[in-house]
């Protein structure tokens, strides 16, 4: 069974970091699928913000979060990261990991951006 397990979330003052960890297990991490971040921010959709395919060769993020986020994945560890950096207000959210082809998805953490 599919588990995905998210954690490194809290409050933080804008322009500060955090590193968001989602440890995988039930399927082979290293085989073919990509990973994705996705976030909901109070009171709005979701966001598919970021992803990374399996050899980490191929990354990409939307706009708002480019050049301040940073995922990666360690596949002997089947472990799922995202660094995250200069963090503002509209940075708070719930953060979720979802593998792709079968999308599932892990419970979340929060992260909350406030002086």
């Amino acid at each position: 069974q599919v588990q995905l397990v998210e954690s490194g979330g809290g409050l933080v003052q804008p322009g500060g970091s955090l590193r968001l960890s989602c440890a995988a297990s039930g399927f082979t991490f290293s085989s073919s699928y990509w990973m994705y971040w996705v976030r909901q921010a109070p009171g709005k959709g979701l966001e598919w913000f970021s992803s990374i395919n399996t050899g980490s060769s191929d990354t990409d993020y939307v706009d708002s979060v480019k050049g301040r986020f940073t995922i990666s994945r360690d596949n002997a560890k089947n472990t799922l990261s995202l660094q995250m950096k200069s963090l503002k207000h509209e940075d708070t959210a719930v953060y979720y990991c979802v593998k792709g082809s079968t999308w599932d998805w892990g419970q979340g953490t929060q992260v909350t951006v406030s002086s």
